[in-house]
């Protein structure tokens, strides 16, 4: 299960090393048995650095075990971050709770409800205030108190099934699973996850499992992109990117109930103050100290500075990561940019790169919470406990939304860097399941985190965790995507918070008729076959841009038009503002369009949307073209 028992395991407590590779099924070459050995014995030999810098500097960094949560105090907490507390009082206005109930999908709801039945048994059973009934929120004529009680007297189909298929699930192992290996599979991010999985059950999972560490045998995924585009990490204003984190939340519990995972989560570690002002420091407050000298930073001026000297001298050594410098050293250099870093004296063309290296991960692993947080640490372990591989990544890619802003952007300068050391394999011989296996333990080992770990499972656990890691790796791009679905669900907030419906009856099926009949009038207009609209460009030009919209005109129209009207009517664009060249074959890389207002705070527009259908779903937003934030200004 998605549980506790499934974290990262004591750094003083190493397995005996085999002299056999893992077992790998009959189809595998012995070039890849030869190929797993070798990566696995990287991973042990990473922990013993990781081990012997702990001891040389009298730390203990096994993990610590956590105090046993009483009966509902799990689900409370999981209410209180799904944005959903109000439903654990017995007064207080509902209607919150309920328009962001009301964008649930039915395995979302579900998986509320299971919780909210959870702590309300808890709370009878402690004899205190009766708790919010599940009637009143969502409606159901019958609700059973629990999935026992459900499964005898006339039980839902979805629920049966999944218990059933979680039986005959539970005796397989499927750690490693590859599907498809080396061929493109489409990874569609419009139906909610939790959704799919419920209709997989209806058939069953891949009844053959390879485990391969060969990268070339990942399969491929691609986004389909519908009519509106992909949306981005990044794409999304900050204040609908606040939503995500809840909706996502609530995705990734339902889709771990339709898997038949228990998904649990340690509390928020209480951080120790430190003297230091780089290493061992939390990464708010780096980022805080770090915006003071350059406003906007998103990623820790040190981190960006050793990346930086690895890019430029380490991508190209041999053994980079993997062959770890002096420990004497690097403590040495450690106290140096604690002295130095901010003030310009520190000199990177002096240190060794596998000294840089080394200062990289002890960075990562210094930090007083693990990077991947300690909340949801266990959850990213156990991932590898997902039979499919598509489900891992949709587990992966909620997983990072979850993580504070701060966390995955961090998280995503490390990513990108790796990738960088991976496509250099031939010179340097790390290889992605070499990067992950020596990056697996500076991310999962963390002290002051459970360690229960079952007997005999610490190389299983191992290699699940480097597999994760090659993952993030790997399909970055597609993690680090924001799926069609969860934006609808942000905009449906939206336009239920602007309208502030009025909750006479507290039901979520009236909530939902009145939503249904708003929805059906817009839909009525969705039959225009074109619309003439006004883009506004204001940082660039006075005046606006008047664009015919039909079912062909892309984001992507609109900027090569305005590429043209300026060249035609002879702006100097170039000479004056550096936003682009007058050439009607250049694509206009260096502007963006967005979409401003309505039910959407503001979104970057993907280039291939297709602006009549975004038109119908947000006819009150405006459409502002804007430079690339990543181009350099000139005006």
């Amino acid at each position: 299960s998605l549980s506790t028992r499934h974290c990262p395991w004591k750094m003083n407590q190493l397995p005996p090393r085999s002299p056999v590779a893992s077992p790998v099924s009959e189809s595998t070459n012995s070039r890849v048995e030869a190929l797993d050995k070798l990566s696995m014995d990287s991973f042990w030999l990473e922990v013993e650095n990781i081990k012997q810098s702990a001891e040389a500097e009298q730390e203990e960094c096994s993990l610590a075990d956590v105090k046993t949560q009483e009966e509902g105090e799990a689900e409370a907490e999981w209410l209180q971050d799904a944005g959903l507390s109000e439903l654990l009082g017995d007064t207080g206005s509902d209607s919150d709770n309920l328009v962001l109930l009301s964008t649930l999908t039915r395995t979302q709801a579900a998986a509320v409800q299971r919780r909210l039945d959870t702590y309300s048994r808890s709370r009878r059973r402690r004899n205190k205030h009766p708790v919010r009934d599940v009637r009143d929120i969502f409606g159901v004529a019958s609700p059973q108190d629990t999935a026992a009680e459900k499964e005898e007297s006339s039980p839902d189909p979805l629920w049966h099934n999944l218990r059933t298929s979680n039986t005959q699930r539970k005796t397989q192992d499927y750690s490693c699973t590859v599907r498809n290996p080396g061929k493109e599979e489409v990874f569609n991010m419009d139906v909610a996850y939790s959704e799919q999985a419920a209709v997989l059950l209806k058939g069953s999972f891949l009844s053959e499992s390879r485990k391969l560490k060969d990268g070339n045998a990942l399969t491929r995924f691609k986004i389909p992109k519908g009519r509106l585009g992909v949306t981005r990490i990044g794409d999304l204003s900050a204040q609908d990117m606040k939503k995500i984190p809840t909706l996502a939340l609530i995705e990734l519990t339902a889709l771990c109930d339709i898997l038949g995972f228990e998904l649990k989560r340690n509390k928020a570690a209480k951080l120790k103050t430190t003297e230091k002002r780089l290493f061992g420091v939390p990464l708010n407050t780096l980022l805080e100290n770090d915006q003071k000298l350059l406003p906007n930073t998103k990623v820790p001026l040190l981190l960006q500075a050793l990346l930086s000297c690895l890019e430029k001298r380490g991508l190209e050594t041999e053994g980079i990561l993997r062959v770890s410098g002096s420990q004497t050293r690097i403590k040495s250099l450690e106290q140096k940019l604690e002295r130095d870093f901010y003030s310009g004296l520190f000199r990177w063309d002096e240190v060794h790169q596998n000294d840089v290296s080394g200062l990289l991960k002890r960075f990562i692993r210094e930090l007083p919470a693990p990077l991947l947080t300690a909340e949801y640490l266990p959850a990213f372990a156990a991932v590898q406990n997902i039979p499919d591989l598509k489900q891992r990544l949709q587990a992966l890619n909620l997983l990072i939304l979850i993580l504070p802003e701060p966390n995955r952007n961090t998280l995503k300068a490390l990513l990108e860097f790796l990738s960088k050391v991976v496509a250099r394999e031939n010179n340097n011989k790390m290889n992605l399941w070499n990067v992950s296996t020596v990056m697996a333990p500076n991310l999962f080992m963390h002290k002051g985190l459970p360690n229960k770990i079952p007997e005999g499972k610490e190389k299983q656990l191992a290699e699940g965790a480097a597999d994760v890691v090659r993952m993030m790796i790997h399909y970055q791009d597609l993690l680090w995507t924001v799926s069609s679905f969860l934006v609808a669900q942000v905009r449906k907030l939206n336009e239920s918070n602007s309208k502030r419906y009025q909750f006479c009856d507290k039901r979520i099926k009236n909530l939902l008729r009145k939503i249904h009949a708003d929805k059906d009038k817009v839909e009525k207009n969705q039959g225009e076959p074109s619309k003439i609209v006004k883009v506004h460009a204001s940082l660039l030009l006075k005046d606006s841009l008047e664009v015919h919209l039909n079912n062909a005109t892309r984001v992507a129209d609109v900027l090569r038009q305005f590429q043209k009207n300026l060249c035609q009517n002879g702006w100097n664009i170039v000479n004056t503002v550096n936003l682009l060249k007058c050439n009607n074959s250049m694509e206009c890389t260096n502007l963006l369009l967005y979409e401003v207002g309505g039910n959407i705070g503001e979104h970057c527009l993907d280039p291939d949307t297709y602006l009549l259908d975004l038109y119908h779903i947000n006819p009150h937003a405006e459409w502002i073209i804007k430079q690339n934030p990543s181009y350099p200004r000139m005006f």
